[in-house]
């Protein structure tokens, strides 16, 4: 009895067994179907006679996204986005080095609050982008670097200039992709576009292989060998290939949509907004200090202005918020800022982060309720475990903040005692200021005397590009910006562009800038010519 019960056990589990195994082999063979793209290949024909090339595909996504500038150094790997792009009227801009072309990239995004964009040929091209591209993470640049890549069956192979391109700025990139077929081009790049410009903005990463950026024919004539092969791993080799070919192709130009996706910007909620607002209308001393978050859009910098003028709340500005309210506005507090935080009641840190810039939060009193806004939770917390705390901290749009509480406070005033105090502080500090540049030096410059020189020179319509340290802290407190986007500085990121180079020969006069101010006054100086012909804003640089 216990041998027949085994036997049928046996027997049944070997039809199970079969059953199992061949499910396994064919889910098996399915996923390798998959893989090679032998389905998509049954929907989508590849077009041999087409000249087209993957380069078209990157400058119509560029196109519709409003890009205007590509800046590069020109190399084989991305010659087709080059070309295609001057074809459609994107102006190519060929710079000296690649480091220049993305830090000019990264000024073009900060003035016109749209995604910067570079492309660099493959590895040095790329690693040379390296220090700019880690500048624009921390200034929260919207910068989209195209690089140019090995072919897509040479990687890891020892190809021409072939690195792990993609384990190199994921560190840094807020979205790194590589591009393995045509027909990714475009969901690629609006994908990354999005990422650039949404929640805390910041730089991407997008690597474009050179077969998907060059025509069927001679990508077909570099990978498919002309003569069939003898022998039966010959002619399996020679079919892998002439598959890998058509699945790079397959549905390369059929209509996609390439504008932009939806942005997704925090904004901050009613309940905190109402939160605020209490707060701030008690106030007797209040006090804001404005970042260059406050620039990003969705706010318009005149509406940002507006808001701050009618909220009536004595400020600092810093990075791209400099010269928001323009020059000698009475409620643009420059000096002293730590004693002004010291005595204020309630301060509103409205894109700014306690790094070293507020003294790690250290500068705040204890006594003090502070209200934080910004984009990025973590940043927005830094050393809030240490040095201080934030009454309200609040995740989102700094310029929609600022507009919502103006809308809530609905015109409340205050005393004006404490803007007063405040401009006498400015004027005590500034008559220093006046002192110093008198005193004579032995030898060289007195740099204090240069700054109030160059602040009374500058043209209304200058644009400032500032690098230096400690000469740039000076100037911050002397050199008043004539508008909203009229200072490009390294922000947080300032040591990482030294490197030297010489002044683009479309400048006049000599010597040399660091190479992130070489950077950012190459995309001034194109934004400028492409907005405004021979008339555009002046250009000063203040370095140390």
């Amino acid at each position: 009895m216990e041998n027949f019960a085994a036997t049928g056990s046996a027997r049944s589990f070997l039809p199970s067994f079969l059953l199992l195994a061949c499910g396994t082999l064919v889910a098996a063979l399915l996923g390798a179907a998959h893989r090679l793209g032998l389905f998509y290949q049954l929907m989508h024909k590849v077009d041999k006679e087409s000249v087209r090339h993957g380069g078209e595909n990157v400058a119509a996504v560029l196109k519709a996204h409003g890009v205007r500038f590509l800046f590069t150094l020109v190399g084989g790997h991305i010659s087709p986005l080059l070309v295609a792009s001057e074809k459609l009227g994107i102006r190519v801009v060929d710079t000296r080095h690649e480091v220049t072309a993305v830090f000019a990239a990264d000024a073009v995004a900060r003035l016109t609050g749209t995604v910067g964009v570079a492309a660099v040929t493959a590895g040095p091209g790329l690693t040379n982008t390296v220090t700019a591209m880690k500048n624009a993470q921390i200034a929260q640049s919207p910068v989209l670097l195209l690089g140019g890549a090995a072919g897509t069956l040479l990687q890891n192979r020892g190809a021409l200039q072939a690195i792990d391109q993609i384990s190199l700025f994921r560190p840094i990139c807020k979205f790194c992709a590589s591009v393995r077929r045509v027909r990714d081009i475009v969901p690629t790049l609006r994908a990354a576009m999005a990422a650039a410009q949404s929640g805390t903005p910041g730089p991407v990463f997008v690597e474009l292989p050179i077969d998907v950026l060059y025509p069927y024919f001679m990508v077909q004539k570099e990978m498919v060998p002309a003569k069939s092969p003898k022998g039966l791993i010959g002619r399996g080799v020679s079919w892998y290939l002439e598959n890998h070919l058509a699945n790079l192709f397959a549905g390369a130009w059929e209509p996609q949509p390439e504008g932009p996706l939806p942005l997704d910007i925090p904004q901050a909620s009613p309940q905190q907004v109402q939160r605020c607002v209490e707060i701030l209308s008690r106030a007797r001393r209040p006090l804001m200090v404005l970042g260059s978050q406050a620039l990003l859009p969705p706010t318009p910098p005149d509406r940002l202005r507006a808001a701050v003028e009618t909220l009536g709340v004595p400020c600092f500005l810093g990075g791209m918020a400099r010269g928001l309210l323009g020059r000698n506005h009475p409620l643009h507090i420059r000096q002293n800022r730590s004693s002004a935080l010291k005595k204020a009641d309630v301060v509103i840190l409205a894109g700014v982060v306690c790094d070293f810039r507020l003294s790690y939060g250290r500068v705040l009193s204890h006594s003090s309720k502070i209200i934080i806004v910004n984009r990025n939770w973590e940043e927005m917390l830094l050393n809030s475990d240490i040095f201080w705390k934030p009454q309200e901290a609040v995740q989102g749009d700094v310029g929609s903040f600022v507009l919502k509480l103006v809308e809530g406070l609905q015109g409340q005033t205050w005393a004006p005692d404490w803007a007063e105090e405040l401009q006498e502080a400015d004027r005590q500090k500034e008559q220093t200021f006046r002192e110093k540049a008198a005193m004579p030096v032995a030898q060289h410059l007195n740099p204090v005397q240069v700054l109030q020189l160059v602040e009374e020179t500058l043209p209304d319509n200058s644009v400032l590009v500032v690098d230096g340290g400690d000469f740039v802290g000076t100037a911050a407190h002397l050199v008043q910006p004539r508008g909203p986007l009229r200072w490009l500085d390294p922000d947080p990121g300032d040591g990482f562009g030294r490197q030297r180079c010489r002044l683009d020969p479309d400048f006049s006069g000599a010597g040399a800038l660091s190479g992130q101010q070489c950077g950012l006054w190459t995309g001034l100086h194109r934004l400028s010519q492409g907005s405004h012909g021979s008339g555009g804003p002046g250009l000063a640089a203040v370095t140390g």
